[in-house]
């Protein structure tokens, strides 16, 4: 073999080479970041969906595996369940309104999960705290886990403990007493 045949073998072998390696490292390539701010976003849309009775795009925000927790103890509810719940309700055109108020997003390394906590304002129960859990499904964020709750200042917790437990004939937990250990030898 010629001098130049080897030279332009050689030539074709390495360009080979880096395009296959150009190829390779493009399909290694992460997604785009989507930060907070797209959390944020479908946070928002997903509070405006619920004030509008729009189930389709309110539900289209929580993963097929989402758990959303109610203001009420006995408000653990699948999404399943959560869309029995809302139906008749968003059926009417008859949603719910919490307005962000406040808002903290946190983002884990790899930029999959992002957990939040926000300041809501309801006109029926005041101030309201929601926290969760959102995944990142392809290029969009989804709510996996949701509590909904309001903060009760610590000086009036007790006397709303105490009409809590009038309202559900529960009386109130005492703990045990614990043993005292035995006596070293």
């Amino acid at each position: 073999m010629s001098t130049s045949t080897r030279r332009a073998s050689l030539v074709m072998a390495a360009l080979s080479l880096a395009g296959l390696s150009m190829l390779a490292a493009g399909l290694r390539e992460e997604r785009p970041a989507l930060g907070p701010s797209a959390v944020e976003a479908m946070l928002d849309d997903w509070h405006d969906a619920a004030s509008r009775a729009d189930g389709v795009r309110y539900f289209g925000h929580m993963t097929g595996d989402a758990v959303f927790l109610g203001t009420d103890a006995t408000e653990r509810w699948t999404l399943e369940q959560f869309k029995a719940f809302a139906r008749p309700y968003f059926d009417q055109g008859r949603g719910w309104t919490y307005l962000p108020r406040e808002r903290h997003v946190m983002l884990s390394r790899n930029g999959e999960v992002a957990w939040f906590d926000e300041v809501l304002d309801n006109a029926k129960f005041g101030e309201c705290r929601g926290t969760g859990v959102a995944l990142r499904d392809g290029e969009e964020w989804k709510i996996a886990h949701y509590s909904l709750t309001v903060p009760i200042p610590n000086d009036l917790l007790p006397g709303f403990a105490e009409k809590i437990r009038e309202f559900t004939k529960k009386p109130p937990v005492v703990p045990a007493k614990a043993e005292k250990p035995a006596p070293k030898k």
